[in-house]
């Protein structure tokens, strides 16, 4: 049996500077940990070592007491020889750690006055922020995409200016690392045959001689960023979230990590939703004990309301979930732990398992027990992301994102040598509460994922979802908005302007992005669903530069709005929000 410490997903970034021989990796690596990339200069570094904010304190302060002395210098000898003997060095760079995936070795302190082609609305005051995995340290064998500490892109817009940002969010993990000067902790990109029972062992012998502490989790924040409650919260599905707090000049630093007052317990989903109009947010978390799934509601005031145990039979990879306005609702999917299969057949231990159906429960979103939960199968598949759900007479209704076989090995190691491709479309699914038929309709060609909406329709019937169209290995190389109250037209097998597919901005040869975040031009739902701006970050691999991008939502025009020329690479990433001005006054009360 592994050590629960692997089964709690995403984890783990092992990594050490061996005084010594290294890794293959390590050492096709080492450049790009250790000077400058892009155009982030030798000034602007030491800009920001002289522009550090004064540490702010903050109630939910992480402290971890890591150890150095005898026992961690004998666990990183260990684990040097079983690297060298027992792991696959490959000739071939780590793919996720290569051209724009790869990480940047520093923050950027603010950076004003950006040169700003077309013009910035003026609803777009405010910070545009953006969250994605940005290793600080080297690793010593493989690496997967969830892997990485998490860093922060911010763009501060006022008055027509634009300045840029970036931090790491400083979590137990990252500061541990720092301290001894390299990563500690294992990672999932190591969970795979038998060298993987030995990661899980050398973090074992960490944790149980005290040379790491657990105490204040293990995350890397490197997921998702969202608003509530007059906090910026950065989120992954490995712990609790992480606070942070942004300036008036757009600065970033993290404050601590969020337990509601103790009250909780366990890790929460990085993909929480927001119900816009009472203010409410929902989330979910996972353990690698029974019930497994833990439903929680916060309260506008940010009070977080007692657990809701929901039973499913083991221990799943749940990386988002669905709310309408009165129910909320979880997938119980076939991506499974299975520690002996990693073993037996050397896979990833995220493992698709095609025998099992996939469950839908859909649960009254105020319940205080799981009893009225009701499950609904459907064929099965997986699902990363939902756009969104809503009620329509005695049916609730999902769209998402679904996957029909989903290969997590493929966002792992070295670069695969072939075209490989997530092929992710767009679903409508229902689930009949009267009747309990579920049905699905296939609404788009692949591939199609993290889709996102107006958030003023969250939970409500809405028109349009604005997708991601990922290349090979999630490079993503356009946007796409669909209308749907238009059908599909189902005999394309490509993804193109027609049917339900009103618009797709292209980025051209060589340019990739992130997700598109919708900003209302108005708030409120008093304006047109459609009337405003997709923001997203972009980066072009032929000349090395980055840029946030800002397009009409409404036209999908291949002219930008506006773009704003970044003094630094920004790598892929996830997920962003946009925290409007009025947040950023509540944000400055911290």
């Amino acid at each position: 049996m592994l050590h629960p410490f692997v089964l709690d997903k995403f984890t783990m970034t092992t990594t050490h500077h061996f005084a010594g021989s290294r890794s293959k990796n390590q050492r096709l690596l080492s450049p790009v940990f250790t000077t400058t990339y892009g155009t982030l200069d030798r000034a602007v570094q030491l800009q920001a070592k002289g522009q550090k904010k004064e540490e702010l304190k903050y109630s939910g302060g992480v402290n971890p007491k890591p150890h150095k002395g005898l026992a961690s210098k004998a666990i990183d000898f260990f684990e040097t020889v079983i690297v060298k003997f027992m792991h696959n060095n490959s000739s071939l760079p780590l793919y996720y750690l290569s051209d724009n995936f790869a990480p940047v070795p520093y923050e950027t302190p603010p950076t004003a006055n950006l040169h700003v082609i077309g013009h910035l609305p003026e609803c777009l005051n405010g910070e545009f922020v953006r969250v994605g995995p940005n290793p600080k340290f080297a690793p010593v064998a493989g690496y997967h995409w969830f892997d990485g500490d998490g860093m922060v892109h911010g763009v501060r817009i006022k008055d027509g200016r634009a300045t840029y940002v970036s931090r790491f969010v400083k979590t137990s993990r990252l500061k541990q690392e720092e301290f001894f000067g390299g990563a500690k902790f294992g990672k999932i990109g190591d969970l795979k045959g038998v060298f993987g029972l030995f990661v899980v062992f050398i973090q074992l012998l960490r944790e149980k001689l005290n040379v790491l502490d657990l105490s204040h989790g293990f995350g890397t924040g490197n997921t998702a960023l969202i608003y509530h409650h007059g906090k910026l919260l950065a989120l992954s599905e490995l712990d609790k979230p992480y606070v942070l707090k942004v300036f008036e000049d757009g600065d970033l630093q993290t404050l601590g990590m969020l337990d509601y007052d103790k009250r909780l317990k366990h890790p929460l989903t990085a993909h929480p939703k927001i119900d816009p109009y009472t203010g409410e947010m929902f989330t979910f978390g996972c353990s690698q004990t029974p019930p497994y799934v833990t439903y929680r509601v916060i309260s506008k005031d940010g009070f977080m309301h007692d657990p809701v145990p929901i039973t499913i039979s083991e221990y799943v990879m749940m990386h988002d979930f669905a709310i309408t306005e009165n129910y909320a609702i979880f997938m119980d999917l076939p991506m499974r732990f299975r520690p002996k299969e990693m073993v037996k057949e050397n896979k990833l231990i995220l493992t698709f398992d095609p025998t099992i159906k996939s469950r839908f429960g859909v649960l009254p979103r105020c319940a205080k027990d799981e009893v009225q939960i009701r499950w609904f199968e459907l064929p099965n598949c997986f699902i990363v992301h939902n756009a969104n759900a809503w009620e329509e007479e005695d049916e609730v209704v999902l769209i998402t994102c679904r996957i029909e076989n989903l290969d997590l090995d493929m966002f792992n190691g070295p670069v695969k040598g072939k075209n490989e491709k997530v092929t992710a479309e767009l679903y409508e699914m229902r689930f009949n509460m009267k009747t309990g038929a579920a049905s699905q309709k296939k609404l788009s060609a692949p591939s199609i994922d993290f889709p996102r909406i107006n958030e003023r329709y969250r939970g409500r019937k809405q028109r349009y979802v604005y997708g991601a169209i990922p290349d090979k290995f999630s490079k993503i190389t356009g946007i796409i908005k669909f209308d749907l109250r238009a059908e599909p037209e189902a005999e394309k097998a490509k993804l193109e302007v027609g049917g339900n597919v009103k618009g797709i901005f292209e980025l051209g040869p060589g340019r990739f992005s992130s997700e598109a975040v919708f900003v209302p031009r108005e708030p409120g739902i008093s304006s047109e669903e459609d009337d405003g701006y997709l923001l997203f970050f972009a980066h072009d691999e032929s000349t090395g530069k980055s840029a946030l991008y800002v397009i009409d939502a409404k036209t999908m025009s291949a002219d930008p709005v506006a773009i704003v020329e970044l003094p630094q690479r920004v790598p892929y990433g996830f997920h962003g929000t946009f925290v409007t001005e009025e947040q950023l006054q509540e944000l400055a009360k911290l």
